[in-house]
């Protein structure tokens, strides 16, 4: 405990590289101190930028978004306050749907970019701002903050749009350790949620924390268990929350698979996935628990998942308010656990890959080049009949991030798990490139993936792009398939002319394929 927080860099490595990486990636242990005395004055622009908004918009991808959507479930709206929206997705019509969900004048656009070069983020803030022009003209600047580290070009172009609401972050906190940073407590305090007491709670936790005693320190334990069972095997972290934090899910599958998963090693966080019987899981599952006390709607399954020999954790919290303290809780543990399998858990090195192939494929004249999709059944067949155990069957889907897509997804996974035995998991493009996007290409080779796009609904251009968000999220599929397929990675695309009609007889199909893959495997278990 005593090297962590003294910041040894050499607890996680000792090559130089890592060492200066690791340095310069610590300042998330004691944010919760350091924004506690900004809170007075986040209070102080909320009171002058809320009077008469409607909704507060974070334009975020990955680190900068998903503290905010969790903070947006878990809380609702708070009386008085802006609702809190996020917007961390390319697909055209999510776009427009975020954009008519509020006039300017009703709204607050927080553009949320820790390098201030990130794609989605500057195209959101391209397209939003000019959206804000046309009501607004020179006051559109008025409507936007900017959370960015300083000296970024973002900063600069804050700057220049008339953006007066520019908050700096710590640049020594990297995105996915950022939630109770100004990326995550910035659009709280917008929204009216109490940011002090946010706070107040990881600051308690990280005290806890301090504890010299691992067994006794509630960060320590929980990594040492993460690590511990996933070095014998136990690696797909799988996740069952509640009422208030159901999605909280979310932002701890970015946290844990980013900072575990490379050097061919990593965590799968499983979230999303409905508890089942013990017969359809493997021996590869950790099982956590996390929702209020006196919540025990889950607790015949998670019984009888303990009973079958699963590892199963649970913790409780009294309120959406001790999302301060587990986000510390889980920051801390993630860091204990990426130390006991040996890598560092502060950077990124696969991410940038499908970033580099999607811009290759934007600079291109053809823009066929960015559309992909195998469809035939047998392709589908091939891929579920390579999936072996303790292997994990991923769903990246580049459509539209709706709960119904959601629910037609799951009808894809629970069949898969359920005939295979396999973690199962979903994730929405582009959204998960800047999550579980690193293990899928820097983790071990267990992933079986299947993309599937659909044909854009409405093509909306980008100021000063020669494309729109229709062609950038088809060069982000393209690019994301390609950059999996050069690893060797069982992967196949699947395109749909139209995603609920398409998903459903997707479903369909695999859910035949499946069955008749259980009986196969059900007689190799006899």
């Amino acid at each position: 405990m005593e090297r962590i927080w003294s910041g040894d860099a050499t607890f996680w490595k000792k090559e130089p590289e890592h060492r200066r990486t690791i340095e310069n990636a610590l300042g998330w242990l004691t944010i919760p101190d350091r924004m506690t005395a900004t809170v007075p004055g986040l209070n102080d622009l909320a009171a002058r930028l809320t009077p008469g908004a409607d909704r507060v918009l974070v334009l975020g991808m990955g680190g900068s978004s998903l503290a905010p959507l969790v903070f947006a479930s878990s809380f609702g709206r708070s009386p008085g306050s802006p609702r809190l929206e996020v917007l961390d997705s390319t697909e055209p019509s999510t776009v427009l749907a975020a954009a008519e969900s509020a006039p300017p004048e009703k709204s607050i656009y927080v553009v949320s970019s820790k390098s201030g070069t990130t794609l989605e983020p500057n195209l959101f803030f391209d397209w939003f701002y000019a959206f804000a022009r046309k009501e607004l003209g020179e006051r559109a600047g008025e409507r936007f903050v900017v959370i960015t580290d300083p000296g970024t070009p973002l900063e600069k172009l804050a700057k220049s749009r008339g953006v007066e609401a520019t908050v700096l972050a710590d640049p020594a906190i990297g995105g996915r350790y950022s939630a109770l940073s100004p990326f995550g407590i910035v659009p709280a305090a917008l929204a009216g949620i109490d940011a002090a007491t946010l706070l107040d709670r990881a600051r308690a936790e990280a005290a806890a924390c301090r504890t010299a005693d691992p067994e006794q320190n509630p960060g320590a334990a929980l990594g040492a268990a993460i690590g511990a069972l996933a070095l014998e095997g136990r690696d797909k972290l799988t996740f069952a929350t509640g009422a208030p934090v159901e999605r909280f899910g979310m932002w701890l599958e970015q946290l844990i698979a980013e900072s575990t998963g490379k050097e061919g090693k990593g965590i799968l966080p499983v979230e999303g996935e409905p508890l089942g019987a013990p017969e359809v899981y493997g021996d590869d599952r950790f099982f956590v628990r996390i929702a209020s006390e006196g919540d025990a709607s889950r607790e015949g399954e998670l019984r009888s998942l303990a009973e079958s020999g699963h590892p199963v954790v649970r913790y409780q919290i009294s309120d959406a308010f001790d999302l301060g303290a587990e986000m510390f809780r889980w920051e801390f543990a993630t860091a204990i656990a990426g130390a006991l399998l040996g890598i560092n858990p502060f950077d990124q090195p696969n991410v940038q890959e499908a970033k580099d192939r999607t811009n290759e494929i934007l600079a291109e004249k053809d823009p066929a080049a960015a559309s992909a999709g195998d469809t035939d059944a047998r392709g589908i067949s091939e891929l579920l009949e390579s999936i072996r155990p303790r292997d994990y069957f991923a769903i990246t889907a580049y459509l539209p991030p709706t709960a119904e897509n959601e629910q037609r997804l799951a009808r894809i996974r629970l069949p898969v798990r359920d005939a295979r035995r396999v973690a199962t998991t979903v994730g929405f493009g582009p959204r998960f490139l800047h999550s579980t996007g690193q293990l899928h290409k820097g983790g071990p080779d267990t992933g079986v993936f299947l993309q599937v796009t659909a044909s854009a609904a409405a093509n909306v251009p980008i100021p000063g792009r020669p494309w729109g968000f229709e062609r950038v999220i088809a060069a982000q599929a393209a690019g994301d398939l390609a950059a999996l397929r050069s690893r060797g990675r069982r992967a196949l695309s699947v395109h749909l002319s139209e995603p609920s009609s398409g998903l459903d007889s997707l479903a369909e199909e695999i859910r035949r394929i499946s069955a008749r893959g259980a009986h196969s495997v059900a007689g190799e278990r006899r």
